[in-house]
């Protein structure tokens, strides 16, 4: 599955209804779950079918967009403020931190598009790049574990993302496996408790 192809520049106009029905879609799928209609986006957006369907094909393209969207305003910022850092191994927990949140945030977005790796994967190919070079430098500084590879730091991240499912929407109990991962790939671990436990919902214990 390939990516769609990069956007010409759009009018003012055109780039605002662009805003609106992904700032809508969040919306939907956040409050009426992963098979909300695209017609019932359009209409939270104030715009007609024939707009929302100009701009994404299908709601494979709108989802894209609206994690990419999450992505770029939530994660980008902290992979570069992590890559100018000097501690790595913080860094790299900060990125994971944040994607994980932006998971939790917007678990409807991403239980639209489950099971369809060549899209996700399409949209954290920079992420991926980040990743790999604080790991690189918090292992040549002492911080992280020599034998851990990026494959193992996706299949983690993915890890965490799919645990958002066991989770309240928009909660912050994701910082505990965060925190698990953290003591599992550092050198030595953290001197810090593990963030409070939280129930699953719908499981009785």
């Amino acid at each position: 599955m390939s990516l769609p192809p990069e956007r010409k520049p759009l009018r003012a106009d055109a780039a605002r209804n662009v805003d609106k029905i992904i700032t809508a879609a969040r919306q939907c799928f956040r409050e009426l779950g992963p098979d909300v209609p695209l017609q019932t986006i359009a209409s939270t957006a104030g715009v007609g079918p024939a707009t929302l369907f100009r701009n994404f094909a299908d709601k494979q393209q709108l989802v894209l967009a609206a994690l990419s969207r999450q992505l770029r305003l939530h994660v980008d910022p902290v992979a570069e403020e992590a890559l100018a850092g000097m501690d790595a191994a913080e860094g790299l927990i900060k990125v994971i931190d944040a994607v994980v949140m932006v998971a939790s945030e917007d678990a409807n977005l991403l239980g639209a598009v489950a099971g369809r790796r060549n899209l996700l994967m399409g949209i954290t190919g920079g992420l991926v790049d980040s990743m790999a070079v604080l790991l690189a430098r918090g292992q040549g500084q002492g911080s992280l574990r020599k034998d851990i590879t990026i494959e193992d730091m996706i299949r983690l991240v993915a890890m965490l993302i799919g645990s958002v499912d066991t989770m309240e929407p928009g909660s912050n109990a994701w910082e505990r496996p965060v925190a698990l991962v953290e003591d599992a790939i550092r050198t030595e671990r953290p001197g810090r408790p593990l963030p409070a436990q939280t129930p699953i919902p719908g499981v009785f214990l």
